[in-house]
């Protein structure tokens, strides 16, 4: 977490569902405090956003593939897949 020094003070309103759903965290002991709940749902928005983004760019890069730059990827992707299906995740 942010140390004291490195935070900002805001002074703002929330609508009701909001504030019952930041404070909802810090009850279920998610946040110690409504300022650490509001990181945590910020941060849950910044990550989605991201999420995102990255999923446009990766549709677009596929999107923008020559046929036989398609047909490379595929080829890649098939081998991915059968390689993955000999690993036992669940093996120590």
């Amino acid at each position: 977490m942010a140390t004291r020094s490195r935070r900002q003070k805001i002074s703002t309103t929330i609508a009701l569902e909001n504030d019952a759903y930041l404070k909802s965290l810090v009850k279920r002991g998610k946040a110690a405090n409504l300022g650490e709940a509001i990181d945590h749902s910020v941060r849950f928005a910044r990550r989605a956003e991201a999420r995102k983004k990255l999923e446009e760019a990766t549709a677009a890069f596929y999107a923008s593939l020559s046929g036989e730059a398609l047909r490379e990827e595929k080829k890649l992707e098939r081998a991915v897949s059968t390689a993955s299906k000999r690993v036992k995740y669940d093996a120590e």
